[in-house]
């Protein structure tokens, strides 16, 4: 096998030799889906005495990484607004083996607020008294905005048909197969924005921070439609966004269905183009 090329090709996907078998052996070149380390730095504090500190290294398909960055911060109640924002950008030299940059620095601004102990991923991985289903909700609550419902609502017969309009607008995942996809539609059952990555974190945590310029107050009307299965760190990101009805291709955690009860989102898992499972909340009309 020889060391992956990128040359002419987008930086999501890249060739590589593969030998396929079948009945004989045969040496073709095959598309994957790229995925390389991505770190997020945070510059933080009064402007006169900034502090930075790196906060974040995930695997990532390379592509849409300040939405990305900006995106994680929001989940993670550290970024509410544009305004908490002075800059975001790529930083350091590009990897000597492919040309990525990997590194991306956020400036908060001087009023934004950062505790560096109180990211939820670190809730979650060092609670003294173990990890629970109750200690993930409480921590989820603590950062999600109470929401005036908008009145979001999509009908069964949109709803089916929004896996066919996934697929004919997932071009990466159409050439290797291996990327999960986030989607955004509309009360009229129109995609209106998709991010794809190998990580499905990553992929919603790019849609959400596309939002951020343009009003993520928009996500309170639209519904989010996910590729794979609607795990609890998914539906936490949707919640935090104020998203109110969340559509997986694939199904539901239990945690994640106890997320979404308690903050009165519509669950939809196994959808396809002739049923779905509805797991909680009531904004899908007949």
């Amino acid at each position: 096998m020889t060391t992956l090329e990128t040359t002419h090709l987008p930086v999501a996907s890249t060739r590589v030799p593969v030998e396929l078998v079948n009945h004989e052996t045969t040496n073709i070149e095959d598309f994957v889906s790229v995925e390389e380390p991505l770190e997020i730095r945070l510059a933080y504090g009064p402007v006169d005495a900034r502090l930075e500190q790196s906060i974040s290294i995930t695997m990532r398909t390379p592509g849409n990484d300040l939405e990305l960055t900006q995106g994680f911060l929001f989940g993670e109640g550290i970024v509410h607004a544009t305004s908490d924002v002075l800059g975001v950008e790529h930083c350091g030299p590009p990897s000597p083996d492919k040309g990525i940059h990997n590194v991306v620095r956020i400036e908060l601004s001087e009023t934004a607020q950062f505790d560096p102990d109180a990211l939820l991923r670190h809730t979650f991985t060092s609670s003294s008294c173990g990890i629970c289903g109750k200690t993930s909700l409480d921590a989820v609550k603590a950062i999600v905005p109470d929401y005036k419902s908008k009145g979001f609502a999509v009908n069964g017969r949109q709803l089916k048909a929004l896996p066919e309009q996934l697929l004919t607008r997932q071009t990466e995942f159409v050439r290797t197969g291996g990327l999960h996809a986030s989607a955004s539609f509309d009360p009229t059952g129109q995609i209106e924005r998709i991010r794809e990555d190998v990580g499905r974190h990553n992929a919603l945590d790019k849609l959400v921070g596309s939002y951020l310029d343009s009003g993520i107050d928009t996500l309170r009307e639209r519904g989010l439609l996910l590729s794979g299965r609607a795990s609890f760190e998914l539906v936490q990101k949707a919640a935090v966004a104020g998203i109110p009805l969340i559509a997986s291709i694939g199904p539901p955690s239990s945690l994640a269905i106890e997320l979404a009860s308690s903050h009165d989102m519509t669950l939809v898992g196994f959808l396809k183009a002739d049923r779905f499972n509805v797991y909680s909340g009531g904004a899908i009309e007949a």
